[in-house]
């Protein structure tokens, strides 16, 4: 497909009432490195977390609703895209597991979608249909136990879950049980099974995962004790194992922090993580050999709770959701050395949580 036929948008989810917007849509200046706000879109309470098929053009988001007695529970809603308008056209939404959820991920056939509800300890699975629409919820896989931190981790925090890079097996983050458990998934039954677990260091809260591209390595970034892991993986098991782990901060930093998101470079030379509190970047060198990481930069995210970021798909921009200072910020990344300078472009949105920059067929 030429470049002529596709345009680079980008997708926000945000932190938001109903009646009030959550949804962005965003076109991307790849020379100017500027975001131009397409549309907007309300209806949803707290869209936090967003997916794009773009194969077949359409959003998925989660959302929160209650039930007639009044529960809070998770929803699954699904969007078609216009790629030449911006615009994005309802398919419908369904709720999904019995509690609110804080991440969506869909399986390389883009025909399943799991969630992923921290408050509730649990992941969903649920079916899309060939339409593009959420169908019925197939399996739940209900996580229990505890860890060391006695507000975070007294019970089950399931955080998210991404796939391997041969799609064989989905690792689920648990950031209340210090644990990340390998499912596969039986789509011909619907079901989750449980393959393998890897226990961290205690009171770490593994959050977010990025595999390696050459899939002998992930990366996972610990939100409670500001710190990555580095694993090897077993792609014919599914097992991870420890590495090293390595701190998120500079030396001497006494405040409050915690971690978010995590994501590698295409080239699989650099991996990036944010920090809340210290309110940074931190960039990594990547032992391509050993899997090893070796800390390069800490770049101020020009905000406050970098909830989210994302490298754009040619690697040339990254861009910061601050949550708490309702931004979100450009910045470009040398491919060389992997370090991030911040291009002046910065733009206003109301609690940004999720940013997701997307070639899309126009």
């Amino acid at each position: 497909m030429s470049a002529e036929q596709q345009r680079l948008l980008v997708f926000a989810g945000s932190y938001s009432e109903a009646e009030e917007s959550g949804v962005y849509v965003y076109a991307f200046d790849e020379e100017a490195g500027q975001l131009m706000l397409l549309n907007d879109y309300e209806g949803l309470k707290n869209p936090t977390f967003v997916q794009v098929d773009a194969e077949h053009n359409r959003l998925f988001s989660i959302s929160e609703t209650t039930t007639e007695d009044g529960r809070k529970v998770g929803e699954a809603v699904a969007y078609a895209i216009d790629g030449a308008a911006g615009k994005l056209t309802l398919l419908n939404r369904a709720i999904t597991v019995d509690s609110t959820t804080c991440h969506i991920q869909l399986d390389a056939s883009k025909r399943f979608a799991t969630v992923t509800s921290y408050h509730g300890g649990m992941i969903g699975l649920h079916a899309i249909k060939e339409d593009g629409r959420i169908g019925e919820k197939l399996d739940v896989a209900q996580h229990s136990g505890s860890s060391v931190h006695p507000e975070r981790q007294d019970r089950p925090h399931p955080h998210s879950s991404f796939y391997s890079p041969d799609g064989n097996y989905l690792l689920v983050q648990d950031l209340g049980l210090d644990k990340i458990f390998t499912y596969t998934v039986d789509k011909q039954a619907g079901k989750l099974n449980r393959v393998a677990e890897v226990s961290l260091h205690p009171g770490a809260g593994p959050r977010h995962l990025t595999f390696h591209p050459s899939g002998s390595f992930a990366y996972v970034i610990n939100e409670v004790d500001s710190t990555v892991t580095a694993f090897a993986f077993d792609a014919a098991s599914g097992r991870l194992s420890t590495i090293e782990t390595v701190s998120t901060l500079p030396e001497g930093f006494e405040g409050d922090n915690s971690c978010a998101e995590i994501a590698i470079s295409k080239d699989g030379k650099f991996v990036y993580g944010s920090n809340r509190g210290h309110d940074s970047i931190v960039v990594y060198a990547v032992d391509e050999q050993a899997g090893k990481l070796t800390t390069i930069q800490h770049i101020s995210v020009q905000g406050g709770h970098p909830r989210h970021f994302a490298l754009t798909p040619n690697g040339r921009y990254l861009l910061v959701a601050n949550r708490d200072t309702n931004n979100i910020a450009t910045f470009a990344v040398d491919e060389a050395s992997g370090k991030l300078t911040f291009t002046g472009q910065s733009v206003t949105v109301s609690k940004p949580v999720c940013v997701q920059p997307v070639y899309i067929t126009v």
